[in-house]
């Protein structure tokens, strides 16, 4: 039953994609890569919550609240204050400028070279560190949730890989062939399932804790586990509670503010006024999200008692011991599409990357916009088959999951924030500074995490075997004091980049300031509410930080 209505919503979303997508022209560029520029506040807003909302996001994330508890809703609720600012400041700057890409908006206020290279930094963080968490994240959730090694006679690591591939090539079609309007049709019905199906988890959850009462089951799980309702980290959590602000927002706004695979959604909109209205729609919707991708992990910890092998199966294993049977089908099918959302939009967003800020300025410069698209869809299809290769390689990712996945982040998040950071508030500011603050921010964010850190706590953990210590809490509070937590490191090297460049920019300033080029591209009048709605969800963020600490 649970494989029959998994096939079956599968198939219905695929053909209702095709049915809002038959007549769009997908020849053009502004057809294929923004969806011809028509997409409404509500597509818009379900297509940003599935591209961000995917497996990585609910397994690694419940994994994490496993764990540690609900410290980690950080990551979500804390987005909803990045995307207000992206949609009252960021936003119209970049649609007066009738931009595609992010890169592009580099280009017009430095140059072609700083746009290659964050064209290129993009694009290597995609294939290194994303599409491959996207996939493995998604074939552990579903190899635990259908028991594939059990149901197929084979490993865990040869049932992770027929998932790796299976998911990638059915993520490749609807990526290549069916370009941005055919992912955010589905995104917005994989949305939909995905709202409904994700709070069944906690509610059957809480239900079992409770005897069949929901409420009785939060007493008890509240009562039972106090420690895990503490959102404060203390220091030796993967989020201290300094870290929300200092590098913890920077990544907010990189991933909301500056991120193509995001923001490709919001520059395929009608007009501004409905690219507000879906980035702040998304942002309201986002502040709930942790009911889904964090609660459910500390009913994991009350029912498995905190025994599980691995963190990051927690979720599944919560999915396939709580939900009824003639449901995991369907919930599997939306888990299956929110997997296909991140994966076929980070490949649309490749292909758009590649097409427009590569091919055309160093492989074809007279290229038509079908030769465009061709270039993009081959480049999409060579990047999804390298992210399907390193997919399984990262099972053994250091401190969970979703963890390791935002460390990574941090070697090219941070460079390209400060780019267009410098870019938007500055106006003599010149080219090489960007491209001195990018291969700065890259080489110093590597060095200090992968050869500094490492060797200090190293150091640290064998001073402290010297001394005899070995209470597990003791070590973990000495490798934590051992070096600053990354997202403290984001910061410095965020300040020490925007320091250097503002440095250059006062030695060998542009010989003209820079203005912004208007463009008739899009309607560019605000949604008057926007102001008001963004304060308002900026509240109730505050308000939720000051319950829980």
């Amino acid at each position: 039953m649970g494989i029959i209505s998994f096939i079956g919503f599968t198939l219905l979303v695929a053909g209702y994609a095709w049915w809002k997508t038959r007549n769009t022209d997908e020849k053009s560029a502004d057809g294929y890569f923004l969806g011809g520029r028509s997409l409404g506040a509500i597509t818009i807003a379900g297509s940003l919550l599935l591209t961000n909302l995917s497996a990585e996001q609910i397994v690694g994330l419940n994994g994490q609240a496993f764990s540690e508890g609900i410290l980690v809703m950080a990551w979500e609720t804390l987005a909803a204050i990045a995307m207000i600012v992206t949609a009252l400041f960021l936003l119209p700057s970049y649609m007066k400028g009738g931009i595609t890409t992010i890169p592009e908006y580099v280009e017009k206020r430095f140059d072609h070279q700083t746009k290659a290279i964050l064209t290129v930094l993009f694009l290597s963080g995609y294939v290194i560190v994303i599409l491959p968490s996207v996939l493995y994240s998604g074939s552990l959730a579903f190899s635990t949730m259908f028991d594939i090694p059990t149901l197929l006679g084979i490993s865990q690591k040869a049932s992770i890989w027929i998932c790796v591939w299976t998911i990638g090539f059915i993520g490749m079609v609807y990526a290549i062939f069916g370009g941005l309007k055919a992912v955010a049709v589905s995104d917005l019905v994989n949305a939909i399932g995905l709202l409904i199906g994700g709070m069944l988890i906690p509610i059957f959850g809480l239900m079992a804790i409770g005897d069949g009462s929901v409420i009785n089951g939060l007493h008890i799980l509240w009562d039972s586990n106090p420690e895990k309702f503490v959102a404060a980290g203390e220091p030796d959590a993967s989020i201290p509670f300094g870290t929300i602000f200092t590098g913890m927002m920077l990544v907010q706004m990189f991933y909301w503010g500056t991120n193509q695979a995001i923001l490709q959604r919001v520059f395929g909109a009608q007009n501004l006024e409905e690219g507000q209205k879906g980035m702040i729609l998304a942002a309201l919707v986002k502040f709930l999200i942790p009911i889904i991708v964090v609660l459910p992990g500390v009913i994991a910890w009350h029912l498995f008692d905190g025994q599980l092998a691995n963190p990051d199966q927690a979720y599944p294993s919560l999915v396939k011991k709580v939900l009824p049977a003639s449901l995991v089908g369907f919930f599997a099918a939306v888990l299956f599409g929110a997997v296909l959302s991140s994966f076929n939009s980070l490949l649309n967003s490749s292909a758009t990357l590649f097409g427009f800020d590569l091919y055309k300025q160093y492989f074809k410069e007279d290229a038509t916009e079908l030769q465009v698209v061709k270039a993009g869809k081959i480049f999409g299809f060579v990047l999804g088959i390298l992210g399907m290769l390193v997919a399984p390689l990262i099972a053994n990712a250091p401190d969970g999951l979703f963890a390791w996945l935002q460390e990574a982040n941090g070697c090219y998040s941070i460079p390209i924030l400060t780019v267009v950071i410098i870019g938007f508030f500055t106006k003599k500011v010149p080219a090489i500074a960007a491209k001195i603050g990018v291969i700065s921010g890259v080489v110093l964010y590597s060095i200090s995490q992968f050869i500094i850190k490492p060797y200090m706590v190293s150091n640290a953990l064998q001073e402290a075997t010297v001394q005899g210590i070995t209470d597990a809490k003791a070590l973990s509070l000495i490798e934590a004091g051992a070096y600053p937590h990354f997202l403290h490191v984001m910061a410095i090297l965020f300040v020490l980049n925007i320091a250097i460049m503002l440095l250059i920019g006062k030695m060998y300033p542009r010989k003209t300031a820079y203005v912004q080029e208007i463009t008739e591209d899009v309607d560019v009048k605000p949604w008057k509410h926007a102001f008001t709605m963004g304060i308002a969800i900026t509240i109730l963020v505050v308000s939720t930080y000051v319950i829980f600490t």
